[in-house]
C-alpha cells in the first residue's frame, strides 16, 4: 500500500517538473528555437490547433525562425497569431514563408524573464510540496485504519520526503540552467 502511494506521488511530482519544462519552453531567450511557438494556436476551419498541426516550424538561424503552412490561405491566419500571442513576435510574411525574427534582450527583460522563470520554478515547488502532503496524508489514513504500524508510517513519510527532495533540487538545477540561457548575450 506505501509502495502504491509512493509510486503516485513519484508520477505527480514528475508531471509538475515536466509542466516547469513546458513553462520554461514560452520563456524565450535571445536565441531561437521552434519550441517557443507551442503555445501559439491557430484558427483552423472553425477550430482552435497548435501552430506545429498547420505548419512546419524550423530555426532559419539562430535569431530567426521559419513558419511554413501546408496550406496558402493559412498564411495571414499564422501571421495574426503569432503577432496576438503573448510572446512579443513581430512575423514577416514573404509568399508562402513567414519569417519570425527573435528581437534582443535588454537587460531589463533579461531580469523580467528571470523573475519569471523563478515564479515557475516556486509554482512548481510547491506542487511538489502539495503531493508530499497528500501522500503524507494517504500515509496517516493507512495508520489511523490500522493497515500499517507506526514504524511503517516512519519510513513511508522518510520515503515521501526523499523523493520530495529529490524533485526540489530537479526544480532548482532547471531554473539554474534557465537564469543561465537568459543572462548569455
Amino acid at each position: 500500500m506505501i509502495n502504491d502511494i509512493k509510486k503516485d506521488a513519484e508520477a505527480r511530482m514528475k508531471k509538475s517538473l515536466e509542466a516547469l519544462h513546458g513553462n520554461f519552453n514560452k520563456i524565450r531567450t535571445g536565441r531561437a528555437h521552434s519550441s517557443i511557438l507551442d503555445s501559439v494556436t491557430v484558427d483552423y476551419y472553425g477550430s482552435q490547433v497548435p501552430l506545429n498541426q498547420v505548419a512546419n516550424i524550423n530555426t532559419e538561424d539562430a535569431r530567426t525562425l521559419s513558419v511554413v503552412p501546408w496550406e496558402q490561405n493559412m498564411v495571414p491566419k499564422i501571421e495574426k497569431a503569432i503577432m496576438t500571442s503573448d510572446l512579443g513576435l513581430n512575423p514577416s510574411t514573404a509568399g508562402n514563408n513567414i519569417r519570425v525574427p527573435m528581437p534582443m534582450l535588454t537587460e531589463e527583460t533579461r531580469k523580467g524573464y528571470i523573475k519569471q522563470a523563478r515564479a515557475e520554478a516556486e509554482h512548481a515547488r510547491v506542487a511538489v510540496r502539495n503531493v508530499r502532503r497528500d501522500a503524507n496524508g494517504d500515509i496517516k489514513a493507512l495508520l489511523k485504519e490500522k493497515e500499517i504500524t507506526e514504524d511503517e508510517q516512519h519510513q513511508g513519510e522518510d520515503a515521501i520526503q526523499k523523493l520530495t527532495d529529490k524533485y526540489i533540487a530537479e526544480i532548482d538545477k532547471a531554473l539554474e540552467s534557465k537564469e543561465h540561457d537568459l543572462m548569455q548575450v
